[in-house]
């Protein structure tokens, strides 16, 4: 009786399995992957920004490069900035307190440039779509094309 018992439930316990397996992953001979496969921050890129928020970004040439020591730099429409930058897991993404040069620009540059730094500074997720860097921000999404 003991057999029986044993052979009643690998059979209760094949057939309750039965329609994972026959759909699905591992009906292809291939085990289940989690939804997306974690992408890899492109360090040592030059991205040059095209919209801000939803707003075209033409007639200001706002930079950013982040390298491999995690620093970001660039040029942010009248001076040049450096901050420590963070790509994490998940495509969290964080940007220390950065350091800007005291050039003095007119003042459409100058309002431009805060704004752009302050949704720099806010940047919590990053993504690559369709070959665009997307930095999401308490003030909307940066993004940016690869520059020369």
């Amino acid at each position: 009786m003991n057999t029986q018992l044993r052979l009643g439930l690998a059979a209760a316990i094949a057939l309750s399995l039965a329609p994972a397996v026959s759909s699905g992953a591992f009906a292809q001979g291939r085990p289940p992957t989690s939804a997306q496969p974690e992408k890899n921050f492109p360090f040592d890129a030059s991205w040059t920004l095209l919209q801000a928020g939803g707003k075209q970004a033409s007639g200001y040439r706002i930079t950013l490069k982040v390298d491999s020591n995690l620093r970001g730099t660039g040029f942010s429409g009248c001076n040049n900035f450096s901050a420590a930058a963070y790509p994490l897991r998940q495509q969290g993404f964080a940007v220390g307190p950065i350091a800007v040069t005291k050039k003095a620009c007119d003042s459409g540059a100058m309002g431009f440039e805060r704004s752009f730094l302050l949704a720099l500074r806010s940047a919590k997720q990053w993504d690559l779509v369709q070959g665009r860097l997307v930095l999401k921000t308490g003030q909307g999404d940066l993004t940016f094309e690869r520059g020369i």
